[in-house]
């Protein structure tokens, strides 16, 4: 029988979903594009939950018919039918508490979104700047492998092909469900390229996964922006533009600084700055929304702290161990960007939290 913490919380939600609908048909909100959207895109979610918490209702009283039915009449035709009936009941509740945690154990409203993604090498120097053209090229291929289309939006190479930071945009079905548990510290063991003596060397990289933003989700005041304007640079420093189409944003408030110079044109690295100050300054929403959200989770396999170390490529052992699960994979399947089970296994993990932590906050 479906009940205790998940028929809590889609009671909560479908109580939550009646509250949003009046505030959609409010003229206010409807006068209020961004307030608007903001609601609409809650209530798709609060609504899903509203339905299967009406069909557990229902579930639940043809249940108590049929067991007072039982009751009165165990022995009888309507007692036989009765039975039946309850076992119809227990095989129907049984597959609505599989949709029902499958709902509100992966429940994150941006999961559908797309997603921009930041790689920047930690220690480790010019190995620790390959690793991390390295880890852009998996997750290139595994979008790939799922029709996902990928959009450099600033990049800074350097001479021996690596990154010193790489931006890109990942554009699809359901992107941010995917890879929203990238964010952190992925650390790398080989013998770099540019060792002779062969000896095993650990570097760094710090991968973030930004749901991306639009311009509904954040208000940003002109005011609060600094915009200068530069020259960009290839490999080594150099100059590669005579005209200082480069741009870097500074919002004053929150201290978030992004740069862009791919684009030749100012006012493209003017666009593409915006879209990634845009989902830096939405995720700090996003994370203060999870901490207080998740504050009674032991585990945050979702919180995407950059600082937090998730992962070793073992090159000399053809291993990659996600220290968050425990596990080990295939680096050769890694590499070439065959990385759905490992994300899969993170998405059981994380409902494995969730589900505990459901039981721990009804328990208190």
């Amino acid at each position: 029988m479906l009940n205790g913490p998940l028929l809590a919380r889609l009671a909560e939600l479908a109580s939550r979903a009646d509250e949003l609908e009046k505030l959609l048909a409010d003229p206010d909100v409807i006068g209020n594009r961004a307030l608007f959207q903001k609601y609409a895109q809650e209530y798709g979610f609060a609504s899903r939950a509203a339905e299967k918490y009406r069909e557990a209702q229902k579930l639940r009283d043809r249940r108590d018919e049929a067991e007072t039915i039982l009751a009165e009449e165990p022995d009888g035709e309507l007692g036989t039918l009765a039975s039946q009936e309850l076992d119809e009941i227990d095989s129907t509740e049984q597959a609505l508490e599989a949709e029902v945690e499958e709902l509100i154990l992966t429940e994150d409203e941006d999961s559908q979104r797309n997603v921009i993604i930041e790689i920047r090498p930690g220690t480790g120097g010019d190995e620790a700047a390959l690793f991390a053209a390295d880890l852009f090229r998996i997750y290139s291929k595994y979008a790939e492998s799922r029709g996902w289309t990928t959009e450099m939006v600033s990049s800074q190479p350097t001479e021996l092909g690596g990154f010193r930071e790489v931006i890109f945009a990942v554009k699809g079905n359901d992107v941010y469900s995917h890879l929203r548990f990238e964010s952190g510290g992925h650390r790398v063991q080989r013998v770099p390229a540019t060792e002779a003596s062969g000896r095993i060397h650990t570097s760094a990289v710090t991968v973030a996964v930004l749901p991306e933003a639009e311009d509904v989700d954040i208000e940003i005041n002109q005011e609060d922006l600094r915009i200068d304007r530069f020259s960009s640079s290839g490999p080594g420093g150099q100059s590669v533009n005579r005209t200082a189409s480069a741009v870097r944003l500074t919002h004053e408030p929150s201290g978030v600084v992004v740069s862009c110079q791919d684009e030749k044109s100012q006012h493209k690295n003017l666009a593409k700055a915006m879209r990634v100050l845009r989902s830096r300054l939405y995720e700090q929403e996003v994370q203060a929304r999870k901490q207080k959200r998740d504050a009674t989770r032991r585990s945050q396999i979702g919180s995407g702290d950059r600082s937090e170390r998730i992962r070793t490529y073992n090159y000399p052992q053809d291993r990659v161990t996600d220290h968050r699960l425990g596990k080990s994979y295939s680096l050769t399947q890694i590499v070439a960007g065959d990385i759905d089970k490992l994300l899969a296994d993170l998405v059981e993990k994380d409902k494995e939290d969730r589900l505990a932590a459901l039981n721990e906050t009804a328990g208190s």
